[in-house]
């Protein structure tokens, strides 16, 4: 069953309902409207492996367009809402996108955009309109309710954050089977138990690959998804309460937010009804999701992938305890840690981590050059998403860092990562970031960034205090040189790290 057959058997449940003011779409009205926007999207000459583009806030018309795609073969790109205007231009003139849709609270993004965007003539807006663009609202009302007499499974083509460079989109072949079917294949492999009952809080921008998968995962099930509009880490707690909450979706800097709460506000709220809490697009700090486990029970469950859907693996509570920071087994794929070569390491030694596939499983978008960075050397359908590990004699995987970020200091390599883990854990920390920057002597210096927790002021004191905390939880090579203050890390509402952005200050005026 998929969104057809929920629209006729619940056709007044809530498919969405918005955390902010409690308004809702039902399955009917997310299914006719799906409907009718493919309807108009095939009369405007739209066809199978065509590319459309979303870039919205989290709003409860955010799925209609989604919806629409993968009922008629079509890829969509959601953009990230927070771009400014020419590298969300760059990503719909990258993309091909023959629609763009956004909305009347994206409506200065979108004036900047109408000239940058020559190659997309449906430009629609939802809410409102501003000259150049039309009201989204006219369009699916334009068109029927009823499917179309073809439907094929589409699926979404999403664009790297970023974060180390160009985003690149991740371009997947198109299965030819109907979306009854494809979504099928989607719940066979039902891994956390979901059902037509679920209650699913979704807190992360909708354009990110997980909070989309796990959304439309959700409403092919016929369950519910309560919709934040952008995170708190305490109203997070109190809409668990409110929805009867029993599966979310979670990123690592979300549960340290949560953690911080003081502790009469985290025992504050009823949340019985939780079962299942996922969590992935970074390592969490082992004390963080210790910490977790033991407030909310072992209902956490990880996985380690990439939009690339090269490979994956996972991890319970449970086994989580046996194996304290392991982001777990291989659950799709066969995994392999190589050196810079190729060859493939021994059990306990660290080294880009590959997934194994029967073949290639996408390709970067308009790069053929990213696409092959991304193969082993020597076997094609041996893939790496740029992350850094080691496996132990269990197969249990361990991320290390990402291989961009890689300090080599003194010809020693270091990895940020246990640095920041061993940071985040001082109560005087709000965030952290650790990168390397230049050093006459050493080639890089380990420099830590501090945002510090609310109240706390920055001082040569508190920067003296954090790395005597840091060198009695790291090894002495490991520890930062020095720190620097920041009031606000800039990170993606999806708990992405803009690193890049802070290396690059230290960087720029390098003499080469």
């Amino acid at each position: 069953m998929y969104l057809a057959d929920h629209a006729r058997l619940t056709p007044d449940k809530p498919a969405m309902v918005s955390a902010e003011t409690g308004q809702s779409v039902t399955y009917a009205q997310l299914n006719a409207r799906s409907n009718q926007f493919a309807q108009y999207l095939h009369a405007q000459g739209l066809r199978r492996g065509d590319h459309i583009a979303v870039l919205m806030e989290n709003n409860l018309s955010f799925m209609e367009p989604i919806w629409a795609a993968f009922r008629s073969g079509l890829y969509v790109t959601a953009v990230n809402r927070y771009l400014p205007a020419d590298e969300a231009a760059y990503i719909a003139n990258d993309c091909g996108a023959k629609a763009l849709v956004t909305s009347y609270a994206k409506r200065e993004i979108a004036a900047e955009l109408t000239d940058l965007i020559p190659n997309c003539p449906i430009r629609l807006m939802i809410g409102g309109t501003i000259p150049g663009w039309t009201p989204y609202e006219d369009a699916v009302e334009s068109g029927s309710p009823e499917p179309l007499a073809q439907e094929w499974m589409g699926d979404s083509m999403l664009y790297s954050s970023g974060t180390t460079g160009r985003p690149k989109g991740i371009l997947r072949p198109l299965a030819e089977i109907t979306p009854a079917e494809g979504f099928g294949v989607r719940q066979a492999a039902n891994r956390y138990e979901l059902t037509s009952d679920s209650v699913y809080l979704s807190p992360a921008p909708l354009y990110h690959a997980a909070p989309l998968a796990y959304v439309l995962t959700v409403q092919s099930f016929g369950g519910t998804v309560v919709m934040m509009e952008r995170f708190d880490a305490e109203q997070a707690l109190q809409l668990i309460e409110k929805y009867g909450v029993t599966h979310s979706q979670w990123v690592p800097t979300m549960f340290v937010r949560m953690m911080k709460l003081e502790p009469q506000d985290r025992a504050r709220y009823d949340l019985s009804s939780h079962k299942v809490a996922i969590h992935a697009a970074a390592p969490c700090p082992v004390e963080v999701k210790r910490q977790m486990i033991e407030w909310w029970g072992p209902i956490l469950y990880e996985y380690y992938a990439g939009t690339e859907a090269s490979g994956s693996t996972f991890i319970t509570s449970e086994d989580w305890l046996e194996h304290p920071g392991s982001v777990g087994r291989a659950a799709l794929g066969v995994l392999h840690i190589c050196d810079e070569d190729g060859e493939e390491l021994p059990i306990g030694e660290t080294g880009l981590v590959y997934f194994e596939r029967e073949a290639p499983t996408f390709e970067y978008h308009n790069d053929p050059a990213k696409t092959a960075s991304a193969r082993h050397p020597k076997y094609a359908n041996w893939n790496a998403l740029g992350d850094v590990g080691y496996l132990d004699e269990d197969g249990y995987l361990y991320l290390t860092d990402r291989k961009a970020f890689m300090i080599i200091s003194g010809g020693v390599n270091i990895y940020p990562q246990a640095i920041e883990d061993a940071l985040i854990t001082h109560p005087k920390v709000a965030d952290v970031a650790v990168f390397g920057i230049p050093d006459p002597e050493m080639g890089e210096a380990v420099k830590a960034v501090i945002e510090p927790a609310p109240g706390q002021t920055p001082s040569d004191d508190l920067a003296a205090e954090l790395m005597t905390y840091a060198r009695e939880r790291v090894a002495h090579y490991m520890a930062p040189r020095s720190i620097d203050f920041i009031e606000e890390m800039p990170r993606l509402p999806t708990g992405k790290l803009y690193k890049r952005v802070l290396r690059d200050a230290y960087w720029q005026d390098r003499k080469i």
